[in-house]
């Protein structure tokens, strides 16, 4: 796509708020949102919209950016009205903390959402940095105060610097605040944190939410906000020096043929990118480099005044076809003995990307590519599903060498069911299906799917992926079962080649008595599939990958297992 014009913030966001105006309930006096939840913490359902706090004062922060007289009212109307959700009971664990929705107070969340204090506070603490001067008394005091209990929920939680847009949003929020009200207690926590996350990140020069497509947007975000924000040069260095790295890692992992984000993903919320987000990196290079058209330009309030400046020398990668791969350490832990690896191959047609070993959670793009079909992007994605809802405790492990991957999928014997740390389902579950799927998504034309037993093709446009069952052995808890063979499932926006191990009425699935459960395949793009070396004992299946370098072995447990991060 040719360069397009410059980038116009203020007729942009005065556009966006009167998008808006629809959505604004007056008897609220609050904007109404499209209801979507990644299935934890909210227990609503069956609901069209909700009064989302943080989309509100999002809301409210742009009604004031718009720098119009006419808004500002409502603007105070809205926070007047999120800022009593605000928990202010300091003997109470949720202090600090704001609901996702009006409709729902925090003792009806399963469980409350910590994060809500970072992402509240911050636009609260944005709103008085911009426009303190223009909110009256006593609605400014209590914005102040809201702030505070806000930093104090932070400093009390004290996130680790593993948690990247988290680490990075606490300090944006104790810092900023600090400085602003003159409260040396929390810009001096603020700028601790921001070094220790800086540290930390440099010692293997990346994330540890890796290559997060959603999360890297964050980072980005609040590091540019963070920079322009502080009055502490310490603090702009750190920031700068952290935006370098979040943009290398966005550049590096960009496939221009089909304008997506490689993988593999270590958060993610949806496989092929939304227009937001290109949109994102549109803004951010000043309509340098064109990722959509401008009339599909999905302008996004929060950008408004944020600093956000993709450096020029990025520019090539985002534009120009090539053949690389990229492998990361993103996580060390020597005591531990936990190392994660993550491998991206890009060619100009199609990128393949894995992670070493991770649990197949739902933000986890842990095997995904990019196919250009005709000028259209079609993606590939593994997945394991309980119910048709991606299953935590199922554990993905692979060795990758550019277009051919062998991986593994097995079981723990303890873990979450559809998230890692909320729903422990302490070795058992209750399922009427569980299946391995390979899940063919976005362009669908020109794409050919074709299973035979332990083999199974997909063709896309011009390319070919091959995908081969080396071993497999499951045992449901009662006896052996019959090895699966790959099934084509067609669903209304995707493709499924699916291994279906079990599918009948709800039954229980004990993973501590299970005998085996431990799956190996092989994946091969545009080419056909090496020759591997299979082997299996009574607790142990390997295959050994004699690829043009020394030869590489995957190695897992056949019987489900507690989780360990040598296992």
């Amino acid at each position: 796509m040719n360069a397009i014009q410059p980038i116009d913030h203020e007729r942009l966001l005065l556009e966006r708020v009167r998008e808006w105006e629809d959505q604004y309930n007056p008897d609220l006096k609050l904007l109404r949102v499209p209801f979507s939840s990644p299935g934890y913490h909210t227990t609503l359902k069956n609901v069209e919209t909700v009064h989302g706090t943080y989309a509100n004062l999002i809301y409210a922060l742009a009604l004031l950016d718009t720098g119009l007289a006419e808004y500002e009212r409502r603007a105070f109307d809205v926070i007047e009205t999120i800022l009593p959700l605000q928990e202010t009971d300091r003997s109470r664990d949720t202090f600090g903390i704001w609901p996702w929705f009006y409709e729902e107070p925090l003792e009806r969340m399963a469980p409350p959402d910590w994060n809500w204090a970072d992402f509240c506070g911050k636009q609260l603490l944005m709103a008085e940095y911009r426009h303190g001067p223009r909110i009256p008394e006593p609605l400014r005091s209590r914005i102040k105060q809201a702030i505070g209990n806000a930093c104090d929920a932070i400093i009390k939680r004290n996130v680790g610097p593993s948690y990247t847009n988290i680490a990075i949003m606490g300090a944006l929020v104790t810092l900023v605040a600090g400085e602003h009200y003159g409260i040396e207690a929390y810009a001096d926590y603020g700028l601790r944190r921001l070094e220790r996350f800086h540290e930390f990140t440099f010692e293997l020069k990346t994330f540890q939410e890796y290559n997060s497509p959603t999360y890297a947007v964050v980072a980005i975000l609040e590091l540019s906000r963070l920079r322009s924000m502080t009055a502490t040069p310490r603090a702009a260095q750190l920031s700068g020096d952290l935006l370098d790295l979040a943009w290398g890692m966005a550049a590096e992992h960009h496939h221009p043929a089909t304008g997506q984000w490689s993988g593999p993903h270590s958060r993610c919320y949806r496989t092929l990118l939304n227009e937001e987000t290109k949109s994102f990196l549109q803004v951010a290079t000043d309509g340098q480099v064109g990722f959509v058209a401008p009339e599909r330009l999905r302008y996004s309030a929060e950008w408004y005044e944020s600093g956000v400046s993709c450096p020029e020398r990025y520019f090539p990668q985002f534009r120009e076809p090539r053949t690389v791969t990229v492998r990361r350490i993103y996580a060390r832990d020597l005591e531990r003995g936990l190392e994660k690896e993550a491998t991206s191959y890009m060619t100009p047609n199609y990128a393949i990307g894995t992670f070493r070993k991770d649990i197949m959670w739902n933000q986890c793009r842990n095997l995904v590519g990019y196919f250009d079909n005709g000028g259209s992007p079609t993606s590939i994605q593994l997945r394991v599903l309980h119910d048709g809802y991606d299953y935590c405790s199922a554990v993905f492990e692979c060795i990758q060498n550019g277009p051919d991957a062998v991986f593994g999928i097995r079981f723990l014997t303890e873990g979450g069911d559809t998230h890692p740390n909320l729903d422990k389902m302490h070795g058992t579950i209750e399922a009427s299906d569980l299946r391995i799927r390979l899940e063919i998504g976005g362009h669908r034309e020109r794409v050919e799917v074709r299973s035979a037993g332990a083999s199974a093709e997909i063709a896309i446009g011009g390319t070919t992926v091959k995908l081969q069952r080396l071993f497999a052995s499951y045992h449901d808890g009662e006896q052996y079962m019959p090895v699966p063979e790959w099934s084509v499932l067609q669903e209304e926006d995707t493709i499924c080649l699916d291994f279906v191990l079990y599918e009948g009425s709800r039954r229980t699935f004990d993973f501590r008595t299970m005998a085996a459960g431990a799956f190996l395949f092989a994946l091969s793009v545009g080419k056909p599939i090496p020759a591997y070396t299979v082997s299996a004992g009574k607790e142990r299946a390997s295959v050994t990958a004699d690829w043009s370098e020394e030869p590489r072995q995957l190695d897992i447990p056949i019987r489900p297992t507690a989780f360990s991060v040598r296992a």
